[in-house]
């Protein structure tokens, strides 16, 4: 029995299916605690096969190369350096014949062996969320012995209920261990923060809790990792949106152990947040499936703005491509406001003219739409010219192509299929219109902790406090089609997030008629939504697997 502990929290960024790219991260983490002098290094929920794995774990070859993986790192441990606390999908050793699934696992790898293991007991199944489908559940653990201490291990989801650390407290655990594979969502560390300060309360154990960081297609973990004492005191805050190894310094006083207090990493303003997981999204997106880069098109307005500045910042300039496509409609301030934001950026700006292309579809349409007025579908025909542009560049060059549609305009439809929405990533997604407006004012006064991009304002003033158009023809504004974007949001908030009826959105102070127009909208473009790219998650529900309504459906709310 020791009464010291050290204990390395390893905030690190895997990736989904690298199994040996993922144990190579691990041995340089553990390599770097061992010179530290730590005794244990914890690492997030399924480090090893990369959070979430999702119909992966189905794979047999998958399972087998996890395995193989786990027994080296086992090994390591041989040399009488620091054990290893990490999670990885695992087929249960005592699995009765028939029972195949894999378990969510944490293993200590400890003395050269896989010394004990954990399993996961609540599996979530709602939201972005399925483990259920692929995992087994566990049953309710008890304390795992490390050094004489009794640690008793919850994974993820077992934080956010009572009953594994109270079993886990009854068993005779001195501290809670929590690994997490925990994605982002605007305000959702206060969440975790009271989970965790819940489980002390019942329990009075002091609990570390060990977040990965890093993006998965649209889910972002931000990481923050943190140790709380017995007393519900923060002794440890990790940074968020990077990378981080910190030895924690344990003693035992009695029967209870607790943690030096160090300096916690500052808290970050809303705006910086969504920032940084905007950045952090598209970087590992691009980065982890080894596009060269991205090609845009920047119209002059703010959404592209915006996602030409989270590009830079995200991969650097010099990857950044940005195209300005006008037609008869685009406006000599659009034109001029483009070229500004890239000469800020300092990213390559080219000058496409989809006029002949509009000429050509004219013609080429002419004898079939003869006797027909013009209408939407000649403004569509003119996003679809800039959406075939920027594909035929990306298929040239390989950067991948960067939708900067927003939320505002997936949940209402104003977006055309096969034009504006084209591309990989979609990093605005889940972005409302009024976010957008917050976080450039935000982003002009602020540089970013890690960007690539330049310093200062990265966007005129003009871009902002002008009316947003999609310049499809002459003296257009979105509010030609749309009700303001502080109107529109907080009813879309209220539908969406809140999931609430067309009444109780009407009932906060918006006019009926307006809600259930936008609720009209809301649900005939479900079908748009379907095809569209991914793009990050900030929000509570987002369109995608947050977002399950069928495409053909008769339900209409009449309340």
């Amino acid at each position: 029995m020791t009464d010291t502990l050290k204990i390395a929290l390893a905030q690190v960024n895997p990736t989904v299916g690298d199994i040996a790219g993922n144990a190579a991260l691990i041995t340089a983490s553990r390599a770097e605690a061992a010179r530290l002098g730590a005794d244990l290094v914890v690492f997030p929920e399924l480090v090893l096969s990369g959070y979430p794995p999702e119909d992966l774990v189905y794979r047999s070859a998958f399972l087998d190369a996890v395995d193989g993986a786990l027994r080296e790192l086992a090994a390591l441990t041989a040399d009488g350096g620091p054990a290893m606390l990490l999670g990885a999908p695992w087929r249960d050793p005592a699995n009765k014949a028939g029972e195949a699934r894999a378990r969510n696992a944490v293993l200590l790898l400890d003395g050269g062996k896989i010394a004990s293991y954990r399993f996961k007991h609540h599996l979530p199944n709602y939201g972005v969320f399925d483990e259920y489908r692929v995992f087994a559940a566990g049953a309710v653990p008890g304390p795992l012995q490390f050094k004489g201490v009794r640690l008793g291990v919850m994974i993820c989801e077992d934080m956010w209920f009572e009953d594994v650390a109270e079993t886990l407290a009854e068993s005779g655990a001195e501290m809670l261990i929590v690994p997490n594979g925990s994605p982002f969502e605007v305000d959702k560390g206060d969440a975790r923060l009271n989970h965790a300060v819940a489980r002390i309360t019942e329990t009075s154990l002091p609990l570390i809790y060990v977040n990965q960081v890093g993006g998965q297609d649209d889910l972002i973990f931000d990481g923050g990792s943190f140790v709380l004492n017995g007393d519900r005191s923060l002794a440890v805050q990790a940074p968020s949106w990077r990378s981080d190894l910190r030895v924690t310094h344990w003693t035992r006083d009695g029967k209870t152990w607790r943690c030096a207090p160090e300096t916690p990493a500052p808290a970050l303003e809303r705006c910086e947040n969504i920032y940084q997981a905007l950045v952090l999204g598209l970087r590992d997106y691009v980065g982890k499936n080894k596009f060269p880069g991205v090609v845009l098109g920047l119209s002059g307005g703010i959404d592209s703005a915006l996602a030409a500045a989270i590009a830079a910042d995200a991969l650097g300039s010099d990857k950044v491509h940005c195209v300005m496509m006008p037609s008869p409609y685009t406006s000599q301030d659009s034109l001029d406001d483009a070229a500004e934001v890239a000469r800020l950026l300092g990213v390559k700006l080219d000058t496409i003219d989809i006029g002949p292309a509009m000429k050509t579809f004219d013609g080429m349409l002419a004898p079939l739409f003869a006797g027909a007025a013009p209408d939407i579908t000649e403004e569509n025909l003119q996003s679809r010219a800039r959406g075939l542009t920027l594909m035929a560049l990306s298929n040239k060059f390989g950067k991948m192509v960067l939708s900067t549609g927003n939320k505002s305009e997936m949940s209402t439809g104003y977006a055309t299929l096969y034009g504006d929405m084209c591309g990989g990533y979609a990093v605005l997604k889940d972005v409302y219109k009024t976010t957008v407006f917050a976080v450039c004012r935000w982003r002009n006064a602020h540089t970013p902790a890690g960007a690539l991009g330049p310093r200062g304002a990265v966007m005129p003033e003009r871009v902002i406090t002008k009316p947003p158009t999609a310049e499809l023809k002459p003296n257009q504004t979105d509010q030609d089609t749309l009700p303001p974007y502080e109107v529109l949001d907080g009813i879309l908030k209220g539908l969406i997030e809140d999931q609430e009826g067309i009444a109780a959105v009407a009932a906060r102070g918006y006019d009926e008629a307006t809600v259930r127009r936008v609720y009209r909208m809301l649900t005939r473009a479900e079908y748009k939504r379907r095809q569209a790219a991914p793009g990050v998650k900030i929000t509570h529900l987002a369109f995608g697997r947050d977002y399950r309504y069928p495409i053909t459906n008769g339900f209409e709310d009449k309340a």
